[in-house]
């Protein structure tokens, strides 16, 4: 799942940065809306936080006027504004709103609701053979024995799963859990795909199609 941060303020946008890669998310940044604007014309989004006051406005009309263009991808609201209008200001474009100071531990959680909330038919569990994801609960399960996965190999497992034994590109599994900053040769992958081989135990299930990506059967 791949967000877009808003955030002018270095140390936060940090923060929420780091955090958020933690978590299992690819994550792009940017200081100020021109910069976010780029990133949106170029880039796909599960989610988009934004910082309300920024150096060019606020970011509140800059997503009102993406809405009425049929811009549909779920927006999550940061700002020191507490007040009763200005939430109602933020519901009525963005899809949550979250008051400065936070957790960040709880922005991550509502990121990844938000995220799953925009996949319009994704089921919140998914099978293949004796392989179940539950994105709800975060749990992968193999002959309902429980699988203790990191949050990148949880989510190269649920594309996986999603894609019901068809293979998936290289390229999209390394969008999914890291970002465009990582380019297909690397071998990042190839570790996390061993890794989680390993974790899925015998018989194989998780199999390397050559010059292709990867598939379970």
């Amino acid at each position: 799942m791949r967000v877009l941060v808003t955030e002018d303020d270095e140390s936060l946008r940090v923060a929420v940065d780091a955090s958020l890669r933690g978590a299992g998310f690819a994550v792009d940044t940017a200081v100020d809306l021109p910069e976010a604007d780029e990133a949106l014309s170029v880039n796909g989004y599960d989610c988009a936080v934004f910082d309300r006051m920024l150096p060019a406005g606020d970011s509140l009309r800059y997503v009102a006027g993406r809405r009425q263009a049929g811009w549909p991808v779920p927006v999550l609201f940061l700002t020191g504004r507490d007040a009763v209008d200005d939430r109602i200001a933020g519901l009525a474009w963005g899809d949550d709103y979250l008051v400065k100071p936070f957790a960040v531990a709880e922005l991550v959680a509502r990121v990844r609701s938000l995220c799953r909330r925009g996949m319009p038919g994704h089921a919140p569990v998914l099978r293949h053979g004796n392989i179940e994801v539950d994105g709800g609960r975060h749990e992968a399960r193999r002959g309902g024995r429980l699988l203790t996965l990191t949050a990148k190999e949880f989510v190269v497992l649920e594309r996986l799963v999603a894609a019901g034994g068809e293979p998936v590109r290289r390229a999209e599994l390394i969008a999914v859990a890291w970002d465009e900053m990582v380019p297909p040769a690397s071998n990042v992958l190839d570790v996390l795909i061993a890794q989680l081989r390993r974790k899925l135990g015998a018989p194989p299930v998780l199999h390397t199609v050559r010059g292709i990506g990867h598939l379970l059967r």
